[in-house]
């Protein structure tokens, strides 16, 4: 029988935990009866390690408020600070009825806007973490106003999926007004990652994913699947939570990814499925995550041209039906032209 009780749900985010050893650890001295997982690097890390997980496209906060059975969040931040500052977030989403965060990074048990239950004290027995209590403090910030805590000096910016600049200081804070998302203080703006923001439509700052640092550290562990060589190539412009089932789904042969960051992930994962990538950008990358390509994977450096631009042109030449990722690749670079410098990364 379990330690916990038999219907106890795990509800993990961030490949971290994963990288660390942190969530087998937890898996087997708390043995829940599933975990969830959240986060597209989370899951690329949880496939690594071969634990039985179930997979979820949306944030943690959501996944916890669907569950109609007992759960904890699991977590490892870049420090303790930012770890609680990532639950704090959770809980405040979750609602009234507070969660139970295990943090790796602290060591502890919190309990967010809730009195330690029998579940949280089994946890913190069975872990041997300190059983600590949180309570969520409103945001205390102008409407249309964020702030992002937690930050390092140097550490790349994202709001939604998008590098919007690098943190100068410990917080980052941004507002929203009809111009679209504005820099208030503690960011060195990347002009043209918050320019592709604000043209990807309405941002709401209280619900918005807006993280800082890196999303992986680890490099991927390639694999030596060979996806097929006839099928669809799918096309990848943002960074959004379904980019992970676009890129897996069955049939796919290839990805044309515009942008370096949007690359540099679609590559990463790419390397875990075997899947080659081609990759348009102007070499603007922030270091995101360990890059790693697949067997036939292209990058195009556009000159001349912006990578939207020469995106946006390659976009229209995506085929419905399923081609030869050999003669597709060939047929892009000779439409591309000069525009771009084509090389051949080195694969693992």
């Amino acid at each position: 029988m379990s330690p916990l009780a038999k219907d106890t749900v795990m509800v993990v985010h961030g490949a971290e935990i994963f990288d660390t050893g942190n969530a087998a650890w937890l898996f087997s001295v708390l043995a829940p009866c599933r975990i969830v997982v959240a986060g597209i690097m989370a899951r690329v890390a949880a496939e690594e390690f071969g634990l039985p997980c179930e997979f979820a496209d949306i944030p943690p906060s959501m996944v916890m408020r669907r569950l109609h059975q007992p759960c904890f969040l699991a977590n490892r931040g870049k420090s303790p600070e930012s770890g609680r500052i990532f639950g704090e977030i959770v809980a405040r989403r979750v609602g009234d009825e507070g969660i139970i965060h295990v943090e790796c990074a602290s060591g502890e048990v919190i309990c967010w806007n809730r009195y330690p239950d029998d579940l949280a004290r089994e946890i913190a027995t069975l872990t041997g973490y300190s059983l600590v209590s949180g309570v969520t403090m409103p945001e205390g910030t102008e409407p249309g106003t964020r702030v992002i805590r937690g930050c390092l000096p140097g550490e790349a910016v994202f709001v939604n999926g998008t590098v919007i600049g690098v943190a100068t200081g410990r917080e980052v804070v941004i507002r929203v007004s009809e111009k679209g998302v504005e820099p208030v203080l503690g960011l060195s703006v990347k002009v043209h990652g918050l320019e592709k923001l604000n043209k990807s439509g309405p941002i709401d700052p209280a619900t918005a994913w807006c993280k800082s640092g890196p999303i992986r550290a680890r490099e991927p562990v390639t694999t030596n699947n060979a996806p097929p060589k006839k099928g669809r190539v799918v096309f990848i412009d943002h960074c959004g939570h379904t980019l992970y089932r676009s890129v897996s789904s069955d049939g796919v042969c290839g990805i044309v990814s515009v942008g370096d960051d949007t690359t540099a992930v679609c590559a990463h994962i790419g390397a875990h499925l075997g899947v080659p990538v081609f990759g348009i950008v102007d070499g603007d990358t922030d270091g995101i995550v360990p890059v790693r390509y697949a067997p036939g994977s292209v990058i195009a450096v556009a000159t001349g041209i912006s990578d939207d631009d020469l995106g946006k042109e390659v976009a229209v030449m995506i085929p419905a039906e399923e081609v030869d990722w050999d003669d597709f690749i060939r047929m892009l670079v000779a439409r591309i032209g000069d525009r771009a410098r084509i090389c051949r990364p080195p694969h693992s």
